[in-house]
């Protein structure tokens, strides 16, 4: 499991002041608004920032860092990414994951057959979809308790239920 989460690109400047706009790149833009520090990966290091103030403007945060004071400075952040410890991550509710938690879990049938490796996770907006590699070939798996019996993220696993005729369609070999 990954120790932090993105939340946030800096995408632009704001102002002449060092603020910084930032494109969330998670479901809660309200959680900007709790936090009083956060991580800012730059040349793949992480650098803790102190929150100072917070605003929206259309689909954007922007941010005053204590730490960037400039337009100047804050144009050396362009393209990076923002951070948090996963001790500060929102609490999910029961049967919910972290798209992070999830890829890479390892995916079975309900006879204990391997199908794959979790590669990525589609949110389109009903259910997600979880894309499982298969030898090679994408298999698309609803993220729904028909399908998905359990998941346990401890052990990077999941358990799956094809419906009647999958195993055929797929044409898949075990």
């Amino acid at each position: 499991m990954e120790q932090f989460f993105i939340i946030g690109k800096i995408v632009n400047t704001h102002g002449i002041k060092g603020e910084v706009k930032v494109l969330p790149l998670t479901d809660d833009y309200n959680r900007f608004k709790k936090l009083k520090s956060i991580l800012v990966e730059k040349n793949n290091n992480l650098t803790q920032c102190t929150v100072s103030a917070v605003k929206f403007i259309n689909n954007f945060v922007i941010l005053k860092l204590d730490e960037i004071n400039s337009i100047e400075q804050a144009q050396t952040y362009k393209e990076c990414y923002i951070k948090i410890d996963k001790t500060q991550a929102i609490k999910l509710p029961k049967d919910s994951y972290f798209i992070s938690d999830i890829i890479g879990i390892e995916v079975f049938t309900d006879n204990n057959e391997l199908l794959g490796i979790i590669k990525d996770v589609l949110q389109t907006g009903g259910s997600d979809t979880y894309i499982v590699d298969y030898n090679g070939r994408d298999l698309m798996i609803p993220a729904v308790k028909e399908f998905v019996k359990s998941i346990d993220i401890n052990n990077k696993k999941m358990i799956v239920k094809l419906i009647e005729g999958l195993k055929e369609l797929w044409d898949l070999k075990f």
